[in-house]
């Protein structure tokens, strides 16, 4: 029997003895994946190349609300919540895949017996004593690459998890983002409903004036009710479309439905965007997009697990080891004489095993594993692709949102000019009061398209950001998980080091490293 000392000495010795042997099943590659040499839209001034800094994207719009909203949700959002804490629960899962390339099975034992054979048994001493301690180990070696492809998939898996946090925060921006613009546009919907009631109740008591001095008939003054309780009516909608923005924001807060007056002070504004975008070019999206990586990872570790597969079709080797004390008398034994060193016994010895009839169940578990490797590398060339359209959709409305409103707001000058004309003509009994009606509700139509004009040209450029993969950025170099919940998972259970801070550096692709680590005690 090997002292503890020289036992781990070997035991080291040959887990890198084994790191350097085979390892069946394919090596990952990323697939190839058709990516356009540019935008569609890159013609267009408005449209520009080059790098930029998408990690704070929120702040083109100059407005300090929407910048703290997107910084409470950052801390307190649940659902990226959720996504640290799968970080962590990969993180554990590729500790036990670690732990799988060392010793796999350690049993310590013991036994105190008294035991009386037959009268009639062989034995010249019917009754006797046995006390027995030891300790069993089986070691299965590593020998096809097994347990290290295990850790690959583990690795791949737990880098992935990274990803679709990524993702997550990249998703919780827009969202907040957008929320933000839809609660300001119906904010200024609602103000213009409100600006024409007022306007459209001046008309009515004008109507109403002429009606008493006989000038006009009843049929002007039914007319301007109708208009102005047509307005009145669309203002309850908008409040309820309103209540629900503030909700969903609620939500992305971490917080329960209520009312947001206090996190919205501030001018109730549409957010203006810059006119113009940095796009960059298509490739950049494969190293940006978090949702791009997310895929190649997954598909990195359904690869290993073909070769975790695969090693079932040979041999398994393993090293079996027994030792312990065993002492037995015809009086009744005692424990303290069980340690004596000419008690001791121990047994070690190669074994192997091969599952050789099968009937073909190994061979068809890897060919299940390489099929969900092709849906992967299928999947991650969708998304690729995906991602592009993203792009080129997002640009194409925010370009086109933006000629809409410039003509709209042509539109609603001259409709507010044309309303001006109509009362001064009203009002000298030139024109009669259909012609009024309609260019109240025509001012009312492209005021309130032009607001919708305005939201959408934001929404786009929110859009485009959120397709080019910005706003994970803001976590690089802080926990996943928020300090409070690694407290409270601390205090339930023992996790080692595996809530310290750890630097996770995009785009933590598989690059080769030693799959050989220490446990994670």
């Amino acid at each position: 029997m090997f002292p503890s000392g020289r036992l781990r000495t070997l035991v080291l010795i040959i887990v890198l003895f084994l790191s350097g042997c085979v390892k069946v099943g394919p090596d990952f590659q990323r697939p190839e994946s058709l990516v356009s040499p540019d935008w569609i839209e890159a013609g267009d001034e408005r449209v520009r190349k080059g790098s930029a800094d998408y990690r704070e994207w929120w702040k083109a719009f100059n407005d300090p609300v929407l910048n703290s909203l997107i910084d409470r949700a950052y801390r307190e959002n649940l659902t990226l919540r959720i996504a640290g804490v799968r970080v962590l629960e990969a993180r554990a899962q590729l500790g036990i895949a670690i732990g799988n390339i060392f010793p796999q099975t350690q049993q310590a034992s013991g036994s105190v017996e008294r035991i009386r054979t037959s009268e009639s048994s062989p034995q010249s001493i019917p009754t006797y004593s046995q006390d027995q301690i030891g300790v069993n180990a089986s070691w299965e070696l590593d020998f096809w690459g097994k347990f290290r492809r295990s850790i690959e998939s583990a690795n791949a898996s737990w880098l992935a998890t990274v990803a679709d946090y990524d993702n997550a925060m990249v998703s919780l921006t827009a969202d907040v983002a957008n929320s933000y613009i839809a609660i300001r546009t119906l904010e200024k919907r609602i103000a213009i409903a409100s600006e024409n009631v007022k306007t459209q109740k001046e008309s009515l008591k004008i109507t109403e004036a002429r009606f008493r001095f006989g000038t006009v008939t009843q049929l002007d003054v039914e007319q301007a009710r109708t208009v102005l309780n047509n307005t009145l009516a669309s203002i309850p909608p908008l409040e309820t479309q309103l209540r629900q923005q503030e909700n969903s924001l609620c939500v992305l807060l971490g917080i329960a439905p209520m009312d947001l007056a206090g996190s919205l002070k501030g001018a109730s504004e549409i957010p203006v965007s810059p006119p113009q975008v940095i796009a960059g070019i298509p490739a950049d999206l494969i190293r940006r997009r978090p949702d791009i990586r997310s895929a190649e990872l997954q598909a990195a570790a359904q690869s290993a697990r073909i070769g975790v597969a695969k090693a079932d079709l040979y041999p398994a080797f393993s090293l079996n080891e027994m030792f312990g004390f065993l002492s037995s008398n015809s009086d009744k034994a005692e424990l303290g004489n069980i340690l004596q060193w000419g008690n001791r016994m121990f047994q070690i010895g190669p074994s192997f095993q091969w599952n050789i009839l099968n009937y073909g169940q190994i061979t068809n578990n890897v060919r299940l594993q390489d099929a969900r490797l092709q849906e992967l590398l299928i999947t991650y060339q969708n998304t690729v692709l995906r991602a592009q359209q993203d792009v080129e959709d997002n640009l194409s409305g925010f370009l086109r949102a933006q000629e809409q409103a410039r003509y709209l707001a042509l539109s609603t000058a001259a409709a507010r000019n044309a309303l001006d004309i109509a009362g001064k003509q009203y009002r000298q009994g030139i024109i009669d009061f259909t012609t009024v009606l309609v260019a109240q509700q025509s001012l009312l139509n492209e005021q309130n398209n032009l607001a919708v004009a305005l939201g959408n040209i934001s929404s786009g450029l929110v859009g485009i950001y959120r397709s080019l993969g910005g706003g994970w950025e803001i976590r690089e170099g802080k926990e996943l998980a928020p300090p409070a919940i690694r407290e409270e998972m601390s205090k339930r259970t023992d996790w080692g080091d595996l809530l310290a801070p750890v630097s996770y550096n995009p785009p933590l692709l598989t690059e080769p490293r030693s799959s050989i680590r220490p446990p994670d005690w």
